[in-house]
């Protein structure tokens, strides 16, 4: 990880990160105790995760990463989003904006509140997405 990223995870988690990732993980073990929202909640330990330490990862969609279809990425990844969007994506794609408007009042806040964006649009719909390394080479041949 280079000098940047680290400063910036750092800071990242003063201000908001820390929080919303522990949303998220709390999502996952309410989806987990649940046993039916098994699957949902493996996506939500992995997007909180990613909401602890986001800068050097992004969230693509899989099937443009991996040039093909799964289960995920069609009719039954969108009800599955649907489900998600009523059970947990909106409070945590709330907290997500809550957390962007508080940090967008400081100019130094901009880049964070832009990130929270970007993750409350991943909590509204993140079923068909992968959180991969900005370095990845399979990102070189793929047009985001």
């Amino acid at each position: 990880m280079s000098l940047l990223r680290l400063i910036l995870n750092l800071l990242w988690i003063v201000f908001g990160g820390v929080w919303m990732a522990l949303a998220w993980a709390i999502a996952g073990l309410i989806m987990a105790v649940t046993i039916v929202g098994l699957p949902w909640a493996r996506s939500a330990f992995t997007i909180a995760r990613y909401t602890l330490l986001p800068f050097g990862f992004r969230a693509v969609p899989r099937a443009a990463l991996t040039g093909q279809s799964d289960l995920g990425t069609g009719a039954l990844g969108m009800l599955g989003n649907l489900i998600w969007l009523l059970l947990a994506g909106w409070w945590l794609a709330l907290g997500h904006l809550i957390t962007a408007i508080g940090l967008a009042v400081t100019i130094i806040g901009i880049p964070f509140a832009w990130a929270h964006l970007k993750l409350a649009g991943l909590a509204l719909w993140p079923i068909g997405r992968t959180i991969v390394a900005d370095d990845d080479p399979r990102l070189w041949s793929r047009a985001w």
